[in-house]
């Protein structure tokens, strides 16, 4: 019984094991699909220990064996949990050995009374994502940086984490909370410290309450006032510190160009529409300008829907598909300028990393879909029926009629324009691909991975 799983990345050796050595490996190979969070990373792979939150609290500890670790060919960690030990065996091997100068075999060995089949698409996942993770680095090489970000704890910032600590970068969280590590510094939105910025790089400015909720007064104040001050208040210090930040990258929203375009193509040439979240965004924006001022290079990352499971909309269709009570969003023939979280991290990176790039970036994939056309791609994928319709009266009802008109019915037809004229790759530019990525579904072995064995 277990599972032995082997492919080919394109990456050397040292490479390979190096990246899982790093801050934010166990988090860029746990699959977004399964109902677990990464509680602790382990401090070593020699010796070190790693815990994985089920849900009801229920964790699960990879305790590393350092008298099987061998850098840079091999690794052993095995379930150390008090109650999960009794009930289930669980070895995990890992090895990597050089196929060519830039290439290596990666090998997971599980030995466990778990069928195979049960762990099939959990390490076809990891390996496909190891493999593009890598790609992904090399594409956006540079020195080590060191990022300052706020909302590292949010979905974008937890993946972004991870993404740059794997390739080498340090990141500084800001937190409102009291700090926990060396890793962290308090920041205070309405007043950072003076020497928040110290040392860093690049800001990577995330934070902001969520947009989702009903367009109440009070809704709509924390959405501005949680973006605009804040803002001003960071660029107003990235500008007054001498050893701050050459780069200042800013969260916005493709909400910039108004809620209802029909067919008509948007691209970051395009003018500002209308709406409660256009003058925002616009606002949200311009609230960077005194970075600009100053000399630094600043970014406004114009995002779109981001799927995955993990957190957003997707989580919550997810619920609902998977029982079968999914449909379209009334006539179905608004436009969605989406992008997995994936290839969000990898905008990101680089626009972190690629000093040319200034100004607004849309991070959407290069194929929107329509509402309907994603319904059904989704269905597909969760193996479900999508024949319900959902009125429009219900996200009026849930959002109020402001809100459901700039969010839920919202049409946005956007453009990557910026990134396609750089050259950019997307991991997966068409729905289908991504959504079968995102759940698991796509077993099938691409690009630099070269499936040798599941047994």
């Amino acid at each position: 019984m277990g599972l032995t799983f082997s492919s080919v990345v394109d990456a050397a050796q040292d490479e390979v094991f190096a990246w899982h050595a790093r801050p934010g490996a166990i988090q860029r190979l746990t699959p977004p699909w399964q109902p677990i969070r990464v509680g602790a990373e382990a401090e070593s792979l020699r010796d070190g220990r790693a815990e994985l939150v089920f849900p009801g609290g229920i964790v699960w500890i990879a305790a590393h064996d350092g008298s099987e670790y061998t850098p840079p060919c091999q690794f052993v960690d095995r379930l150390d949990s008090p109650v999960l030990s009794a009930l289930l065996r669980w070895r995990h091997t890992h090895r990597f050995a050089a196929v060519g100068v830039d290439s290596t075999r990666v090998t997971d060995m599980v030995d466990t009374p778990v069928p195979a089949p049960f762990l099939r698409s959990m390490f076809i996942y990891r390996h496909r994502q190891l493999a593009a993770d890598l790609a992904a680095q090399r594409r956006y090489r540079s020195d080590p940086l060191t990022v300052g970000m706020t909302g590292s704890g949010g979905l974008v910032g937890t993946a972004l984490t991870a993404f740059l600590t794997t390739a080498g970068h340090r990141v500084v969280k800001f937190v409102r909370r009291p700090i926990c590590g060396p890793g962290e510094r308090t920041w205070d939105p309405a007043d950072p410290a003076a020497d928040l910025l110290d040392g860093v790089d690049v800001v990577v400015h995330l934070a902001g309450e969520p947009i989702a909720g009903r367009f109440t007064d009070r809704h709509r104040r924390a959405v501005r006032d949680s973006r605009v001050h804040p803002t001003r208040a960071l660029a107003e210090l990235a500008a007054r510190t001498t050893n701050g930040p050459r780069a200042f990258i800013s969260a916005s929203a493709i909400g910039f160009y108004g809620a209802a375009h029909a067919d008509e193509i948007q691209t970051e040439a395009s003018a500002r529409g209308e709406g409660f979240l256009a003058d925002v965004v616009a606002d949200w924006e311009a609230a960077a300008a005194p970075a600009s001022a100053a000399g630094i290079r600043v970014a406004h990352v114009r995002t779109g829907l981001v799927l995955s499971p993990r957190g957003g909309v997707l989580r919550l269709q997810h619920a609902l598909f998977a029982a079968g009570l999914g449909g379209r969003l009334g006539t179905g023939r608004q436009w969605m300028s989406w992008i997995g979280l994936d290839d969000l991290t990898d905008i990101y990176t680089r626009v972190i990393t690629d000093d040319t790039i200034a100004g607004p970036v849309n991070a959407v994939a290069p194929e929107p879909v329509r509402n309907a056309d994603y319904t059904r791609a989704l269905g597909r994928v969760l193996k479900r029926p999508t024949l319900l319709r959902v009125p429009e009266a219900g996200p009026r009802l849930l959002l109020g009629r402001d809100g459901a008109r700039e969010l839920a019915l919202a049409s946005h037809h956007v453009r990557p324009e910026r990134l396609m004229d750089h050259g950019h790759t997307f991991r997966h530019p068409k729905i289908a691909d991504a959504l079968a990525h995102l759940f698991g579904t796509n077993t099938t072995t691409t690009g630099s991975i070269d499936q040798e064995a599941v047994t």
